[in-house]
């Protein structure tokens, strides 16, 4: 499944771009989501557990992310409500401290590029998704936009990472992420369709393991 979207001209794709820019603050640059302990751990160790791995994460914390910021852009589920949401699909304590570190990195961005907009509803420390799903209001930005953009930076930011840190071959890293971007659209897709209510042990488990590590690379 893929979605229609808009002209090479049109400012929406240029945003949806923007957002997708591993750089930001909820990107691969601070980020790992959980890559780097995966990689401590052996489960990532080639490019075929890396790929087993983004498929999990893309179809867990890729999935109710983008259905979260989803509902709250569409006004489904106000902040404070998406807000408790997300706390409740998020049963790690690290998880959730790293969640709204994201969030708050992003919403800090957004202030910036779209001042006029009102984000006191979003508070100081929001959600990623909350924050996102803010973002793709103030944006105006389609809601299936707002669902491919996190869904695609769940899978590069830990890609980003694992190719760092295995010094895997950028080529090789690229071709995955080209070969996993369907899984990516479908799993956007799904996150427009009704909101997600799921967790990942393993990934949850991973998150709690990395805040006890000193010096880590990567803040999650």
């Amino acid at each position: 499944m893929s979605f229609d979207f808009p002209s090479l001209g049109s400012p929406g794709l240029a945003t949806l771009l923007a957002l997708a820019d591993s750089r930001l603050p909820t990107g691969g640059h601070v980020h790992s989501g959980g890559m780097e302990e995966a990689i401590t751990a052996g489960l990532v160790i080639d490019l075929a557990t890396l790929r087993a791995y983004l498929r999990r994460r893309i179809r867990s914390q890729g999935l109710v992310t983008a259905s979260l910021a989803v509902a709250v852009q569409t006004g489904t589920l106000t902040v404070a409500v998406a807000d408790a949401e997300t706390d409740a699909r998020t049963p790690a304590p690290a998880a959730r401290a790293a969640s709204r570190a994201q969030g708050r990195g992003l919403t800090r961005l957004a202030k910036r590029v779209w001042p006029d907009h009102d984000w006191r509803p979003v508070g100081a420390k929001p959600h990623l998704a909350v924050a996102a799903g803010v973002v793709g209001v103030a944006a105006s930005v389609a809601p299936e936009h707002t669902a491919l953009s996190l869904v695609y930076t769940t899978m590069t930011g830990s890609a980003t990472a694992a190719q760092r840190l295995l010094a895997l071959d950028p080529a090789d890293v690229a071709a995955l992420t080209f070969e996993l971007s369907p899984l990516c659209e479908q799993t956007a897709a799904a996150a427009v369709k009704e909101l997600a209510d799921l967790s990942d042990p393993l990934l949850d488990v991973l998150a709690q393991q990395h805040a006890a590590r000193e010096r880590p690379l990567f803040v999650s």
